[in-house]
């Protein structure tokens, strides 16, 4: 029986390996990868935040359509001067401003409804009439 040279090994530790082109790749991977959850996660997160922001806003409008509806059932269906009166008169019980800070429009007659008003928000860029308000 012949014995075996030491150089016939067949159990290898790791520093006793050859190093090839693809020995960083593997710990690059879980790298890409973990740089890639993050740039997932941050895209929802965005979307997510815009999403919430419309919710309110079209929250907002709601409740402000209801104030500016009892309004006019109390002043022969005229339209307020502006929204700071139905706050100050009691109609609205906060500021009406959107999710972003800025204050609603009102639009008394409306394009939209010529017997009634639009009530409406310019939306996240905060560009009048722009293609993202919200209505």
């Amino acid at each position: 029986m012949a014995r075996k040279r030491p150089s016939d090994r067949t159990i290898f530790f790791p520093w006793e390996r050859r190093r090839s082109i693809f020995a960083g790749m593997a710990r690059a991977k879980p790298a890409a990868a973990a740089a890639f959850m993050a740039l997932v996660l941050l895209a929802f997160g965005v979307r997510e935040r815009r999403q919430a922001g419309l919710r309110s806003t079209r929250a907002s409008i709601g409740v402000v359509g209801r104030a500016v509806d009892a309004w006019r059932a109390d002043h022969e269906l005229s339209c307020p001067p502006s929204l700071a009166v139905l706050k100050s008169e009691g109609y609205l019980p906060f500021d009406a401003v959107d999710a972003w800070g800025r204050p609603l429009r009102l639009l008394c007659p409306g394009f939209a409804n010529p017997r009634g008003y639009d009530l409406m928000s310019d939306g996240p860029d905060g560009v009048l009439g722009g293609l993202d308000r919200v209505e």
